[in-house]
């Protein structure tokens, strides 16, 4: 079974609460956590796991061949991020850090000018700690490309999976609503929207379920630091009620939050209390899964 858990506004506490999830399903059955927000991974810091690199991964670039060239300026008319300049009677120049590898200038290019070249724009980690097996993919710094590492992160951990003979993978997705949090929710069974009281999560959150139920993966949600404003609170309730959606734990806000990841531990390993909130959202997900 594969949960991801994700909500669309960045703060909301959904990497303590993935990784505390991914804690207490380990006392009983065999976890693989994946760490999909590529862009800043911190799962393996809310772990203590000094991560071991078992990948990198390549982008294609453009290498142009300028015998072949004929000058003909096709690849710069196809590249919509403007990472080829053509200036008419001379040779293409290629700016590498904004190409997205999308490979149109291959495509069109008349004389096969241009050939496949690479880039290196990220790596897959794996490393382990409190009975949770990690797969951490991360963005190279200046590269734009994030949902090519969310990708092949997910295809090293589905690997994983039968390797490790693996009872449930959870996936810790990237804030927002844009192509690494598609590639991370893609193929789920069930969605944890994490949301808190404010309205600028209230409305993330709105969009990133619009964007699940695109893709039909069915979904709860889970406030988090739900006491920081009741008013709030309740108009998410409201929304949910009014919406059919299921809410699946209120956790209140905690500064023993904040120390566990200072102390760099699962949150229920820093506070056993907090155990029963995680094991009451995974009771109420499994009702919503048998339903």
């Amino acid at each position: 079974m594969k949960i991801v858990v994700t909500g669309g506004k960045g703060g909301t506490g959904k990497s303590t609460i993935t990784v505390g999830l991914a804690y207490e399903l380990s006392q009983r059955k065999k976890v693989l956590l994946v760490d999909t927000d590529v862009d800043c991974p911190n799962d393996h810091l809310i772990l203590s796991i000094r991560r071991k690199k078992i990948s990198d991964v390549f982008q294609f670039i453009p290498d142009f061949n300028y015998d072949k060239c004929i000058k003909c300026g096709k690849c710069a008319e196809v590249c919509k991020q403007h990472s080829i300049i053509f200036v008419k009677d001379k040779y293409p120049a290629f700016i590498p850090d904004t190409c997205n590898g999308c490979k149109a200038c291959l495509v069109v290019c008349p004389t096969g000018a241009i050939r496949e070249g690479k880039k290196k724009i990220g790596s897959v980690y794996r490393g382990n700690n409190f009975g949770i097996e990690l797969i951490s993919g991360e963005l190279r710094i200046g590269e734009s490309a994030s949902g090519e590492i969310v990708s092949q992160t997910r295809i090293i951990a589905e690997e994983s999976e039968s390797k490790i003979k693996t009872d449930t993978t959870i996936i810790d997705s990237a804030a927002g609503i844009g192509c690494p949090v598609i590639a991370s929710i893609t193929g789920s069974d069930y969605a944890i929207a994490v949301t808190e009281p404010s309205p600028s999560a209230l409305n993330d959150l709105k969009r990133v379920l619009r964007v699940l139920e695109h893709f039909r993966i069915p979904y709860g949600i889970v406030i988090n630091k739900h006491d920081i404003s009741k008013t709030f609170c309740k108009k998410i309730e409201l929304f949910a009620k009014k919406n059919k959606i299921p809410i699946l734990k209120k956790i209140p806000y905690s500064k023993e939050v904040i120390q566990s990841t200072i102390n760099m531990k699962p949150v229920n390993v820093y506070n056993e209390e907090y155990n029963k909130y995680f094991s009451d959202i995974l009771k109420n997900l499994e009702k919503q899964i048998l339903k």
